[in-house]
């Protein structure tokens, strides 16, 4: 298995317990508190991990709930390298509500960083052995990182010979297709943002993820849809795959657990009607469990089964 590097600049404990009903002022009981670790890149890891892979994991950590992140990282056996930075890492927290079934997703802001801090995250990837054969950079970017912070990354790891893959929206990752990277996994909504293009059409969204492609800023595009499947766009094809029928216990690091199955799978050389699959597997996995559980390996084998994939277009 190929050298797998992950980078998330705002990691952050991820917090997860529920209710029978949120109503305000009122004392609410709340069930069991679960607590993972979190972040992009940290979730890539975790799954990547549980598939059977390797991946380091770098990200910063500071204060109490850093060294908590950093522990429940290890207790997971991912491979990570924590950069100590002076403010504490953060806690993000989901309440879900029993009567409705809903989730109430409640995101602080991350810690600031320093600019020797984020230049560190850099140096710790480029510090890398083996040189990774994919660098994934996920997530949003904390506060005093600048919005180009993932081109850089992208710049540095391309140096390396790696393949970069970055999950990410806004300026952030425009900055990164500028730079040029191999793949990047937007959401519905964070793609119709990146290129204007509001349909849900196949063919439309084919398109425009070969728009992206012929401009020189991608190679793949990894599309979620949610629980509409996924789309995994070429220069050559598009491959659609329809989401599979799962009442979710959390959609929290869903999307995170659909790109470390592609990742892993295109790790292994594995066809990209391959790779689609276990994505799909992956990310309805995710749906099953509370918090931030993310995708479990033997979910993952019994879903496999149940998806497919077909080409459109061209």
């Amino acid at each position: 298995m190929p050298h797998i590097v992950t980078v998330t600049p705002g990691p952050a404990i991820d917090a997860w317990t529920s209710v029978k009903k949120i109503v305000p002022i009122s004392k609410l009981r709340c069930g069991p508190l679960l607590r993972h670790p979190g972040g992009g890149g940290i979730n890539v890891a975790r799954v990547i991990k549980r598939l059977g892979g390797e991946a380091l994991t770098i990200y910063p950590a500071g204060g109490a709930i850093g060294e908590l992140l950093r522990s429940l990282v290890e207790e997971e056996g991912v491979a990570s390298r924590a950069i100590l930075t002076s403010e504490e890492t953060r806690e993000d927290f989901t309440v879900f509500e029993d009567a409705t079934r809903q989730e109430f997703r409640f995101v602080v802001p991350a810690a600031k960083l320093t600019e020797q801090e984020w230049q560190q995250l850099i140096g710790a990837v480029v510090s890398a052995t083996p040189a990774p054969a994919f660098v994934v950079a996920s997530g949003s970017l904390p506060p005093g990182v600048p919005a180009d912070f993932f081109a850089l990354v992208a710049r540095a790891a391309k140096a390396m010979g790696s393949k970069v893959v970055v999950d990410s929206s806004g300026p952030a990752l425009k900055a990164a297709l500028r730079e040029g990277v191999h793949l990047i996994k937007p959401s519905l909504r964070e793609f119709h943002e990146l290129t204007g293009v509001v349909s849900e059409d196949d063919d439309a969204l084919a398109d425009a993820g070969r728009d992206l492609i012929a401009q020189g800023q991608v190679e793949i595009v990894a599309l979620s849809m949610g629980s509409k499947g996924g789309l995994l766009i070429t220069a050559d094809c598009a491959l659609r795959s329809e989401g599979l029928a799962i009442e979710p216990a959390s959609a929290v690091g869903a999307g995170d657990s659909f790109l470390a199955a592609i990742i892993w799978s295109l790790a292994r050389q594995d066809p990209l009607e391959t790779a689609l699959r276990y994505g799909i597997a992956a990310g309805s996995a995710a749906l099953l469990h509370p918090g931030t559980e993310l995708a479990r390996l033997d979910d993952i084998s019994r879903l496999m089964p149940q998806t497919s994939v077909h080409r459109i277009g061209l």
